[in-house]
């Protein structure tokens, strides 16, 4: 078999980092200085807690891949469950050389009346976790090590692409879909990342964005990339199949589901009460949305659907994501309620339905991730920190911060993608699509 020039270069690539990593001397031990605080800061059953969180992370990203390839035809589900978990591999390798500089290295950014707002870190940072400490950070993680920040990020990073897929699986070409995982996470994620996340950040700091575990930095940022794919990759051939797998669907939404609580109660960063209390609404979001999913197929018209109660799941645990550890478990309840209704309302709706988004990435991740930073804004507990406490001001941000972020991801997107295809082209040609791609693109197809 013929072996293409984007197959050796990008075998180049992998062998430079992995012996260019040789050449980077380990710089993790300075307790005491600088930013980092020593070892009587590190607070043992936080770290047992944030270790015990980023595995269930990771474990989301293989639940992501049965949820959707359950969903695909049968001819592709071998490639859709492959797209999501090959970005455990990708990005994780790209956060260690790059990534974490880029989302929480020092600020690059503007000033504005003498205060600082970053815009993406300095990839000097901490290229290759070079200065990744084994002690804590004053600011952004004071009770555990660096280095464990900088892992339970990771697993962020990794499936915020893998989310993506689901709008142009069936159609995609596996070495163009790499090509932008990367481009997505360095220019889209990176600086989308920093502005929210780090103290520094320019949606942190000036806008005073709340975003508890990712619902802007993750799902946002996910669904409006999932749009401007489908947009850009154009309708299937054939766009119309049946589920090859609902029992895989179910299983996917389970390990989604369990690996949630690390992803929100997780990002308290400590064995707190904010971590019980994102625990708790974690898990009344979900079932809310989940019950609500149903009952409103129902009264309009549809059969109550196993594919269903596991997509309303989801987007319970989607829009609950900025807003579990600053609303009640009451407040919860609301949340997965009204999120499931705008969900579902978009998912059938027939303009969008013109857009052959194949898993409806959009109306789940992107209307879940809308809607949960909208409600959190009015919901969130503190003087002056949301709309019902006082805090108009602070609402009117994050109104404009919606626009700003759906603005930059979708039409930045939409350029990445453009880039990826004069690099590599996206799609796949029509008898590819026709035979598959688990054959066309891997050689593989399922023996049952």
């Amino acid at each position: 078999m013929k072996v293409g020039l984007k197959w050796k270069v990008s075998f180049i690539i992998i062998s430079l980092i992995a012996i260019g990593g040789l050449f980077w001397k380990p710089s993790v031990d300075f307790p005491n200085t600088g930013d980092f605080l020593g070892e009587e800061s590190i607070v043992g059953s936080d770290v047992a807690w944030i270790l015990a969180a980023a595995g269930l992370v990771l474990l989301m990203t293989p639940g992501l891949s049965f949820f959707y390839g359950g969903m695909v035809g049968k001819k592709n589900m071998i490639s859709t469950m492959l797209q999501s978990f090959i970005a455990l591999g990708v990005i994780s390798i790209l956060w260690i050389v790059v990534g974490f500089s880029l989302s929480f290295g020092d600020s690059i950014g503007f000033e504005i009346d003498g205060e600082h707002y970053g815009i993406i870190g300095n990839p000097l940072t901490y290229p290759f976790f070079n200065h990744v400490s084994i002690y804590p950070h004053k600011t952004m993680a004071s009770t555990i090590p660096f280095i464990l920040f900088a892992l339970f990020q990771m697993k962020f990073a990794v499936i915020t692409p893998a989310l993506i897929t689901g709008s142009f699986a069936e159609r995609v070409r596996f070495i163009s879909y790499l090509v932008f995982m990367v481009l997505f996470s360095l220019f889209i994620y990176t600086p989308l990342c920093h502005m929210v996340w780090h103290p520094e950040g320019l949606l942190n700091k000036f806008f005073g964005v709340k975003d508890f575990a990712g619902g802007t930095v993750v799902h946002m940022s996910a669904g409006f990339a999932a749009l401007a794919g489908a947009i850009v990759l154009g309708r299937r051939k054939n766009p119309h199949h049946e589920p090859s797998n609902i029992p895989y669907v179910i299983l996917g939404t389970g390990m989604l589901w369990f690996g949630w609580f690390g992803f929100n109660a997780g990002s308290a960063l400590s064995a707190n009460a904010t971590a019980a209390i994102a625990f708790g609404t974690t898990t009344i979001a979900s079932a809310s949305a989940m019950m609500t999913w149903i009952f409103f197929d129902r009264i309009n018209g549809r059969k109550v659907s196993a594919l269903g109660a596991c997509i309303g799941a989801v987007v319970g645990l989607v829009a609950i994501t900025p807003a579990c550890g600053f609303v009640s478990i009451q407040e919860s309840l609301f949340i997965g309620f009204a999120a499931a209704i705008v969900s579902n309302l978009m998912m059938n709706w027939k303009a969008l339905k013109k857009i052959d988004d194949t898993l409806d990435v959009f109306a789940c991740h992107g209307v879940g991730g809308i809607m949960g930073m909208i409600l959190t804004a009015i919901f969130a507990h503190g003087e002056n920190a949301s709309l019902l406490h006082g805090g108009v001001e602070v609402f009117i941000h994050h109104m404009t911060a919606l626009i700003l972020v759906s603005i930059f991801t979708f039409f930045g997107s939409l350029l990445l993608y453009k880039i990826t295809n004069r690099i590599i082209t996206l799609r796949v040609s029509e008898e590819s699509e026709n035979i598959g791609l688990d054959m066309s693109q891997h050689e593989e197809s399922l023996k049952w």
